[in-house]
């Protein structure tokens, strides 16, 4: 069971509100690269040295590092927690101003302040991994862990466990160790917790009983069981609607100890209660700037893609668009022949593009 206020997440940034840059850790929030080329090679010692400059390149701490050397598995399932976060972030937001735009200045800005942004990516980040390596330990990816292990079924004489279930116990477990515990004394501290665990709950409270039945003319005298992960693209859904309702918060001061807490923000906020955040709220604590500008948060809405009478408005923030007519062409009456192949026509038809006016 992974407990709020004893694990920091993977990707949590120790970050005092007056302070400068945070020190970043992994994932969306990090330093990292979000695309690292994957490194081959046909010897077996070649093999060994790439997946060691794939953990050095990744700019771990340095028992992260060691972590990522001891299972060549390991680099393998970061570099696809972090491409896979991504690109669940671009798709949740694609139509949105802020289209999770994480180049260079702009993901160090973002990650500077305590944006219901900064929330989403935390919790996406958290979820990818703990997703991914899970994932990574049932398709026999990982040399120090295999298949889930330890169900915990009811009735559990009447079942038969069986396939290849996703081993989540594993995974908590080495994301608990993979980033340890950080302090967590500060209002934007707990916050990057906070949010960090929504995500590693979201994937948990997303596991799955799948069954099969076994026995003669269909009957199911035995059942196979074993658990799954939800995809990760409803983990991203759920994360995306955690986002729409998150919560703005602030600071109460426990008079006795000198600790801080977490409480609703002073002023209510239209659409907003102000009850104590539940720990599967994703919160935050500044408010978002607009985006439609370029500034160091985003490159602004200028050019965008926008779909007319959908979100042409928004997007556009009222500057209006351009339209633009363009001839394209697809496979179209596809038909799937005899035995093994499809066949397709090639139709031309003309579409209208929007993008925003400068």
């Amino acid at each position: 069971m992974l407990d709020g206020q004893v694990f920091l997440g993977w990707l949590s940034l120790i970050v005092l509100l007056s302070s400068g840059p945070a020190a970043a850790y992994f994932g969306l929030t990090g330093n990292e690269p979000l695309t690292i080329l994957p490194l081959t090679s046909e010897t077996e010692g070649a093999a060994e040295k790439a997946h060691y400059k794939i953990c050095d390149r990744l700019k771990l701490e340095k028992k992260q590092r060691r972590m990522c050397r001891r299972d060549p598995g390991v680099a393998e399932t970061l570099m696809e927690a972090i491409s896979m976060s991504a690109q669940e972030c671009e798709y949740q937001f694609h139509f949105e101003r802020w289209n999770c735009t994480l180049e260079g200045r702009y993901r160090a800005s973002l990650l500077k302040q305590g944006f219901k942004e900064t929330a989403f990516l935390y919790a996406i980040s958290s979820a990818g991994l703990t997703h991914a390596m899970a994932k990574a330990c049932s398709a026999g990816r990982m040399e120090r862990c295999t298949c889930d292990e330890a169900p915990d079924l009811e009735n559990r004489e009447a079942w038969q466990w069986g396939g290849c279930g996703d081993n989540l116990k594993y995974s908590n477990k080495f994301v608990k160790e993979f980033l340890g515990k950080k302090s967590d004394r500060d209002l934007r501290a707990r916050m990057d917790l906070h949010n960090t665990n929504v995500g590693i709950k979201v994937i948990k409270a997303g596991v799955k009983t799948t069954c099969k039945c076994h026995g003669v003319s269909g009957s199911c005298t035995v059942r196979t069981c074993w658990r799954q992960l939800s995809p990760f693209h409803e983990i991203g859904k759920q994360l995306k609607q955690k986002y729409e309702t998150s919560l703005k918060v602030g600071s109460t001061t426990n008079e006795a100890t000198g600790e801080g807490d977490i409480s609703p923000a002073k002023k209510p906020i239209s659409g907003h209660t102000d009850h104590i955040p539940r720990t599967t709220d994703l919160i935050y604590i500044d408010d978002s700037p607009n985006f439609c500008l370029m500034s160091k948060y985003s490159p602004g809405t200028f050019g965008r893609r926008c779909y007319k009478d959908k979100n042409c408005e928004s997007i556009c923030c009222g500057r209006g668009h351009n339209t633009q007519s363009k001839v394209v062409t697809r496979p179209c009456q596809c038909q799937v022949r005899w035995c093994c192949y499809v066949e397709c026509k090639q139709c031309t038809q003309r579409e209208e593009v929007y993008t925003c006016k400068d």
